[in-house]
């Protein structure tokens, strides 16, 4: 057992049972062996790899539709240029550079790392310089808000309820023997259909946190892009591990490897919209990526000697590789110009 699965079992032993929000929480964030805060997950190193880690062209075109959003605005200065999980910084270098082509953005962004990882926090240093750490959105300040936020719903901790026959029954984290194991708490009435041995995925704290950027970007002006797998009114298990490149058992080695669970963008979108701002109709990374001239870009990057731009376009947009699992989401205010390569999601968010 590894030694943050020794003190999940010793906790489960003291109080019973957990959630899977709340393995998952101590999983990822334990401050001395939960996965993010001892080591660098990302890249060939790691045990996944990123959009902006595979091409530098996923970030600038991000940071080109956020330049276009800001002119379309009035160009608001100051402005804080926000990104929630920022990694290695990688992304928002990149969306750094491109925004370069707008005259006076660099200079009006106060940029903003949303990151809970003291660990991530130092290698975001030495990538970007001096950077305002934040601790959640909700810190966010009351300004114009550029925000990007590429795989961060995905590791947001979630919750399941299995379909019993009484109910649906909450699946926790319990002991066998001293081993790890799923089992079901107490069926519980939830307002929902379904057949014996469903699963119903929710994410408590995603549409909280959509609902807070969205309020300050309908409030003070803004967009915000979402890129991240998953799906529309999605349901079934979805709660997954990754270990060296590969996928694991998400109970055999808590800390050791990082648990995500798709993105369901549908409560995403609505809780944009009852926050007053506008949400966009979800699209196909790849198809987005296309739209904004990915090709092009990597043309021109190819031709300049960068052998591994073609490989990397094909990576981001092929519907076999990320190009279909990931789906990119925008907010914009009301009444302002779409984000590029968006179109309005109708008032009623239940269907895209």
């Amino acid at each position: 057992m590894t030694p943050l699965a020794n003190i999940i079992a010793a906790q489960i032993r003291a109080t019973g049972p957990m959630t899977l929000a709340d393995y998952m929480d101590i999983c990822l964030l334990h401050p001395m062996h939960g996965y993010y805060a001892t080591r660098d997950p990302f890249g060939a190193a790691g045990d996944f790899t990123t959009a902006p880690e595979i091409s530098q062209m996923f970030g600038e075109l991000c940071g080109l539709a956020l330049a276009q959003a800001w002119l379309d605005q009035g160009q608001p200065a100051p402005f804080t240029l926000a990104e929630p999980g920022p990694g290695r910084g990688t992304l928002m270098a990149d969306m750094l550079r491109a925004i370069r082509v707008a005259p006076g953005m660099s200079d009006a962004a106060q940029v903003a790392l949303i990151e809970a990882s003291a660990h991530l926090r130092g290698l975001q240093r030495e990538k970007l310089g001096r950077v305002s750490h934040l601790d959640a959105v909700d810190d966010l300040p009351a300004a114009p808000l550029f925000l990007m936020a590429n795989e961060f719903f995905d590791a947001l901790p979630i919750r399941q309820f299995q379909r019993v026959s009484d109910g649906w029954a909450e699946r926790v984290v319990g002991l066998d023997g001293d081993r790890l194991s799923m089992g079901l708490a107490a069926p519980v009435d939830l307002p929902r259909e379904g057949a014996v041995g469903d699963i119903y995925e929710t994410c408590p704290s995603a549409p909280a946190i959509i609902g807070q950027i969205a309020a300050r970007i309908a409030a003070h002006g803004g967009a915000a892009i979402i890129a991240d797998y998953g799906g529309w009114n999605g349901s079934g298990d979805t709660f997954q591990a990754m270990r060296n490149h590969a996928f694991d058992d998400p109970l055999a080695h808590p800390g050791e490897a990082d648990l995500t669970a798709h993105v369901d963008f549908a409560p995403l979108a609505a809780a944009a919209i009852s926050a007053g701002a506008v949400a966009a109709r979800p699209v196909f990374q790849g198809d987005w990526l296309a739209m904004m001239g990915i090709k092009e870009r990597a043309s021109r990057l190819e031709a300049a000697g960068d052998k591994a731009a073609m490989a990397g376009y094909h990576r981001l947009t092929d519907p076999h590789e990320m190009g279909h699992l990931f789906k990119m989401l925008a907010i914009w205010p009301q009444g302002a110009a779409p984000v590029p390569g968006f179109t309005a999601l109708d008032d009623d968010a239940s269907h895209a």
